[in-house]
């Protein structure tokens, strides 16, 4: 049976839960780590790199395109044609250094039950090198990317359509951890359980503010479970009484 309170809402409400929607970056693992920086930089690059531009304008592009097409890469599709796979290769080509192996979150999740997915913004080879570096990414049953995705990302309505009639899942019957809460919404709307993954973790200057993560203390209406801690909030749905 499950434990009696996560974060002040009841361990009940999973009880009808057979699916466990997991997003990546800064979700299943600590944003503090600031592997996510890395990424972010490397799209400015990118931009500086392809269109001959300097530092300023490239970020400039990158975050204009984030605000009015979802993500960069988006953008960079819709207005220039760049190749997606060119783009993801590059930007996920980072340090991985300070991702770090964490047993007690591969506990919390093997002990989840029935099917577990990871659901990103990013490719299928970022996931599995990131979740690999953590140690759990052979507890999932499938990764779920952009391209699956055919490119359009979260937040909008379509990917998780299509990711729902791919795997077959009941949405009634799921819960998704994010930590954006936009992402988070059209869940919500389907029936899904949803978890927001918070920190207190600095994020860039220049993010859009409705595209900033989450912060301890803020509340979304579709939003029904809120964590600092992910590990724990997992660790005590499972916790035999």
């Amino acid at each position: 049976m499950f434990d009696a309170a996560i974060d002040g809402s009841s361990s009940s409400s999973f009880t009808h839960v057979n699916t466990w929607v997991f997003d990546l970056d800064n979700t299943l693992y600590p944003a503090d780590c600031h592997l996510f920086a890395q990424i972010d930089q490397r799209m400015t690059d990118y931009i500086e790199q392809k269109f001959a531009c300097d530092p300023a304008e490239a970020r400039h592009i990158q975050k204009d395109y984030y605000v009015r097409f979802g993500t960069t890469l988006s953008g960079l599709m819709n207005e220039h044609k760049i190749s997606p796979h060119d783009f993801m290769d590059f930007v996920h080509d980072i340090d991985l250094t300070p991702v770090l192996p964490n047993p007690k979150l591969r506990d919390a999740i093997q002990a989840l039950p029935g099917k577990r997915y990871i659901y990103t913004n990013g490719s299928v080879k970022h996931a599995e090198n990131v979740a690999g570096k953590i140690g759990i990414i052979d507890l999932f049953d499938d990764i779920f990317d952009i391209e699956g995705a055919d490119f359009v990302p979260k937040p909008k309505a379509e990917p998780y359509q299509a990711f729902l009639k791919r795997f077959a899942i009941d949405a009634g019957s799921a819960a998704m951890f994010e930590d954006m809460h936009q992402n988070l919404e059209v869940p919500h709307q389907v029936g899904m359980e949803t978890v927001l993954v918070q920190s207190e973790a600095a994020w860039c200057e220049d993010e859009p503010a409705d595209k900033r993560p989450s912060r301890p203390g803020e509340n979304f209406s579709h939003v029904k479970h809120v964590t600092s801690d992910l590990t724990d909030f997992l660790r005590r749905l499972t916790r035999v009484a």
